[in-house]
């Protein structure tokens, strides 16, 4: 007789219920191995009975009082030691976006007509900023500021304050006036813009407009990238561990005036489609009685700098053209040295937020490849097991797809991220505020939820934020989603032909 041919075990076996089932297991092992020892115990107390167990406790009596003072302090001595050394927890009471006036918006067909107006731009340069355009994943309600709008643009000193100061102090008043907090109450002061970096510093201009206190800390950073904000969030961290019952004030934006490139280095251009206003404001706080009303609880910050290597330094550049002219210049190689530090800072928060079941399958993949097979296909952790939400730092559609591919996310996850593109474009390191606003308007985030942030920046750096949500919250209501967010999400073509 003909042998049956064997069926086919991808098929008939559901695979991914076996994954589920190999998850559940190992991520509660624990529970499973306690349970036949609490069985034994339960055994053993009815089989020597009531009268027996009683006579055990009565012989306790016979303790020395020393010992039973001794054991009491030991007891008091490792609690106290625990709840002293244990860090703060960092909570984030509310956050404030920028919504930029109508009045400053930027059409595509806006923008191609002032740069062939400009006569500074030969038209290989407008040819190429719309390709680039056509190509962004941009739509057509992004904004620029107003010095931007003349003909040509006006890059003053007196237009990039006016600029900060319309972006800063808007989301100031907002998010003080979610959080009932007072200038005068806040203790500590971080603003981040990489770009703008005038005297006195825009944190003193915070200060002086809100009248703060004379003891507040104030710090002001510079040149540090679209992934400031993370950095803002970690520095602010670091200060609400020392000191106590405080909360922390974090602004962040990038000022877009003085930063238009008018030459015609296409490797410079790439700013000028890309980048748009936007800026956030966000509270946190190291007070316990303040997680009743918080948002969201931090639970990690992993930072990653790769600036040690030339290439790395040296891929997001500020220099001037060989005319004289200067600009930001992004490297070919920008989308290569993001995936290695991006593979650096997942290699470094994957033990903290993977479960078990993720790890040992990595472990016995990495021992697999080391010992057996080099050429094995390495195993790339499920980050979906560990968070319900990603917030991808919106910079351009490349690095959207690059993260989506490498992380194996699904079009839902990443769709905060693309939409926030579309509507507001690149507002570097304020982009994930918008992208975790679009997720609260869309009604999508429940208690106990877990978020990744991810940003990357120049130097080169990729910087990551975990929180966890402590209530359900209701759809966010006085953002800057508020009259768009019905029409999301949109299909963004490949191309949209100009």
């Amino acid at each position: 007789m003909p042998s049956r041919p064997l069926p086919e075990f991808s098929n008939s076996v559901k695979l991914k219920y076996v994954k589920l089932g190999y998850q559940y297991l190992v991520n509660h092992i624990l529970t499973f191995l306690l349970i036949p020892i609490m069985a034994s115990v339960s055994l053993e107390l009815i089989r020597i009975g009531p009268d027996e167990l009683l006579s055990h406790l009565r012989s306790l009596r016979h303790l020395d009082t020393v010992h039973v003072l001794c054991s009491a302090f030991l007891v008091v001595f490792v609690l106290t030691l625990y709840f002293t050394s244990r860090p703060r927890p960092i909570y984030l009471l509310d956050y404030a976006l920028f919504k930029p006036p109508f009045t400053c918006r930027v059409p595509f067909s806006t923008f191609l007509e002032h740069s062939r107006l400009l006569s500074n731009f030969n038209q290989k340069s407008v040819d190429f900023q719309m390709r680039i355009l056509e190509r962004s994943g941009l739509g057509e309600e992004t904004c620029l500021p107003p010095a931007n709008h003349y003909i040509p643009p006006s890059p003053t000193m007196d237009a990039s304050r006016a600029e900060a100061q319309l972006v800063i102090f808007s989301v100031v008043d907002d998010v003080l006036k979610r959080t009932g907090i007072k200038p005068k109450d806040v203790d500590i002061l971080i603003v981040n813009c990489s770009l703008f970096s005038p005297t006195p510093s825009l944190s003193a201009m915070v200060i002086n407009k809100y009248k703060m206190r004379s003891n507040i800390r104030s710090f002001n950073l510079s040149g540090m990238g679209c992934s400031a904000g993370l950095i803002s969030i970690d520095l602010a961290r670091d200060l609400l561990q020392v000191h106590p019952n405080s909360n922390a004030l974090v602004v962040s934006t990038e000022i877009i005036t003085p930063n238009w490139y008018a030459g015609n280095q296409r490797s410079m251009l790439l700013p000028n489609c890309l980048f748009r206003m936007g800026g956030a404001a966000v509270l946190l706080s190291n007070r316990r009685r303040d997680a009743r009303r918080a948002k969201y609880k931090l639970v990690h910050v992993v930072r990653t700098h790769k600036g040690a290597d030339d290439k790395a330094y040296r891929c997001v550049y500020q220099e001037e053209d060989q005319d004289g002219l200067t600009g930001i210049s992004l490297s070919k190689d920008l989308m290569a040295i993001a995936g290695d530090a991006l593979k650096a800072n997942i290699t470094t928060i994957g033990p903290l937020v993977l479960p078990a079941s993720e790890q040992l399958l990595f472990l016995f993949t990495l021992i697999g490849r080391k010992v057996f097979n080099p050429k094995w296909k390495p195993y790339i952790p499920d980050f979906k097991q560990a968070f319900e939400h990603f917030c991808i730092h919106a910079g351009g559609r490349a690095v959207i797809d690059e993260l989506q591919k490498n992380l194996e996310l699904s079009a839902e996850h990443v769709e905060a991220s693309r939409m926030t593109l579309h509507r507001f474009g690149n507002t570097s390191s304020s982009s994930l505020w918008y992208e975790l606003n679009y997720i609260e308007s869309k009604g999508r985030m429940k208690k106990g939820d877990r978020v990744w942030q991810i940003a990357f920046g120049s130097g080169f750096k990729c910087n990551s934020a975990v929180w966890k949500c402590i209530r359900t919250i209701k759809t966010s209501v006085g953002g800057p989603w508020d009259d768009c967010i019905n029409r999301y999400p949109v299909h963004i073509p490949e191309v949209v032909k100009l």
